[in-house]
């Protein structure tokens, strides 16, 4: 990662995004001092320019930014920080530094199709999901049937609790046949977006 940190006086704005939720949690100034102490420690560490010193977040109040990815933008002069927070982010005490709540569970199934994806690439032993890749298309599309008949079920004779989690397995075993099959939610998305007119 070769950062332009003199472009700006030596240093880079950092933007803090949630790895989960995405939404954009802070933003900070990193040298290149704080930016290899970052990756040093997995806890995100700016240079702070009231205290006029390196400043771990965190460091005091324990809400730590465990770090998950550091990606540069274009120019090379801004920071991209993806992360997993630890309690609120805003000395304020809010989840972000612009007051917002720091949910989007929605957002949980990009990071779990992401898991799925890898369990494919890997195909770790032991692991439920890598055995229904290896039985194949046909039983796993036997499992988006039985998990659609048991979500209809539920929703017509059963509970609420029962149909929200029969509906989270098939949505679980629906992101496993689209990933053998080469595609992801994005897809979907694009194929509803299309019709959405």
């Amino acid at each position: 990662m070769n950062i332009d940190f003199q472009k700006s006086g030596g240093l880079v704005p950092a933007i803090v995004q949630d790895e989960l939720t995405s939404k954009v949690l802070m933003l900070g100034y990193m040298n290149e001092e704080a930016l290899a102490k970052t990756q040093e420690s997995g806890k995100v560490t700016f240079f702070s320019r009231t205290k006029n010193r390196l400043w771990t977040k965190g460091e005091e109040s324990g809400n730590f930014l465990n770090l998950v990815s550091i990606t540069p933008d274009c120019d090379n002069d801004t920071l991209l920080i993806k992360v997993r927070p630890v309690g609120p982010v805003c000395h304020t005490g809010t989840d972000t530094c612009w007051g917002e709540t720091n949910e989007a569970d929605f957002a949980f199934l990009n990071f779990l199709q992401k898991f799925i994806q890898v369990r494919f690439k890997e195909m770790p032993e032991g692991s439920y999901t890598t055995s229904l890749f290896k039985k194949g298309i046909n039983r796993m599309a036997q499992k988006v049937g039985e998990e659609a008949v048991e979500t209809v079920i539920e929703a017509t004779n059963g509970t609420e609790e029962g149909f929200l989690y029969e509906a989270s397995d098939l949505m679980y075993h629906l992101i496993v046949l689209l990933t053998s099959k080469g595609y992801s939610l994005d897809d979907l998305g694009r194929e509803l977006k299309k019709r959405h007119k």
